[in-house]
């Protein structure tokens, strides 16, 4: 008796220290991030698959694979300056809503559970972040951001009549009172042509027109006028371009000298030329003022193994680049310079082991 007494206590205690564990376990699961570099799950800020930035995310993602790195994309995480702000803060990604630019089939899938550990924006975006400029002026500055490259992707600020509009200067539109209605993009760089041609709002509609967004598609069914950036790209921010010219015959008018001059001291862009047939319409270089690069970029917490295996993956794989719907590239002379954003030390090391940078 005594025997099996000593035996069912020795049970009973191996089963009390064995909950004990099992219960310490659960409580280590409990407290261990689903996501982070700690874990080698980063968030990375981006957008809709058949974005831009949802395209490059899904970039960053299958080329860091390799190094150990499962990264958790947010495919809601955009929306103009949005992306950076989250990043910066590092703050969970925003709750998921339906997009009804998006086609059928294109549904974003939930969000990461966890904060924005680094993504990718505009390199002007960055820079305007960084300074604490722009639409970044409420926030300050958030100098805790760090390039890990840009990714080259040019785009223009283009404007297009109707060919059978009669219009061939937007002058003409204020001068003959002419009731227009006119598709924006999404970026802010058709404010400063608005009003280069006084173009208000109050105005346009005073005469029977009307200003809407050219990314809805209810907007698109009628028009006389289009302000956007872009390029040929069937991309929700930019397909109006890639729509229009097709269904419509399209005029592309060339921007003042003086316009392209205030659009690069607003935007930081460059004045360039539209390229002849990038579109149907456009029949010669059309004179602009022109944008190129997205960056990839973190924060100063970002580890430096990680940005240096970023970096390096990003180059060693940019031929994956040229099979995205998007116009990419990889420049080895570019890819470390944003304005004057600092560069990671991690992807730094990089550049400078490869003679990219000294």
């Amino acid at each position: 008796m005594k025997r099996l007494f000593s035996v069912g206590l020795f049970l009973a205690l191996a089963l009390i220290v064995s909950l004990g564990t099992i219960r310490i376990v659960k409580a280590q699961d409990a407290a261990k991030p689903e996501t982070g570099y700690a874990v080698k799950k980063p968030v990375f800020g981006g957008a809709c698959k058949i974005c831009p930035w949802g395209v490059e995310a899904e970039f960053v993602k299958k080329v860091v694979d390799p190094a150990g790195y499962n990264v958790q994309i947010c495919y809601n995480c955009a929306g103009g300056p949005q992306e950076a702000k989250l990043v910066s803060a590092a703050k969970m990604p925003p709750p998921l809503r339906p997009n009804p630019n998006l086609p059928p089939g294109m549904d974003v899938p939930p969000p990461p559970n966890g904060p924005l550990d680094f993504g990718v924006t505009s390199n002007v975006y960055l820079w305007w972040a960084y300074q604490g400029t722009h639409e970044f002026a409420e926030d300050g500055p958030k100098k805790n951001l760090r390039l890990i490259g840009v990714i080259q992707h040019p785009s223009y600020l283009m404007v297009a009549v109707k060919a059978d509009s009669g219009i061939t200067d937007l002058r003409q539109i204020k001068e003959k009172g002419m009731p227009v209605r006119i598709l924006t993009g999404v970026d802010s760089t058709y404010m400063d042509v608005l009003d280069y041609y006084g173009l208000t709002k109050e105005w346009v509609e005073s005469k029977g027109g009307r200003i809407g967004p050219a990314i809805r598609g209810d907007e698109r069914k009628q028009f006389d006028v289009i302000i956007s950036g872009g390029t040929l790209e069937n991309v929700p921010e930019w397909n109006i371009w890639y729509e229009a010219s097709q269904k419509y015959d399209l005029k592309f008018l060339d921007l003042p000298a003086d316009l392209i001059a205030k659009i690069e001291k607003d935007y930081d862009m460059d004045p360039g030329y539209v390229p002849a047939n990038l579109f149907r319409g456009v029949d010669y270089p059309i004179a602009t003022a022109v944008a190129t690069g997205d960056a990839v970029y973190g924060r100063t917490d970002m580890p430096n193994d990680f940005a240096y295996a970023l970096a390096k993956a990003m180059d060693e794989h940019q031929d994956e680049l040229q099979w995205k719907i998007v116009n990419l590239s990889y420049n080895v002379h570019t890819v470390w310079k944003n304005f004057d954003v600092p560069l990671h030390p991690g992807a730094a090391r990089y550049y400078k082991e490869k003679g990219y940078m000294k």
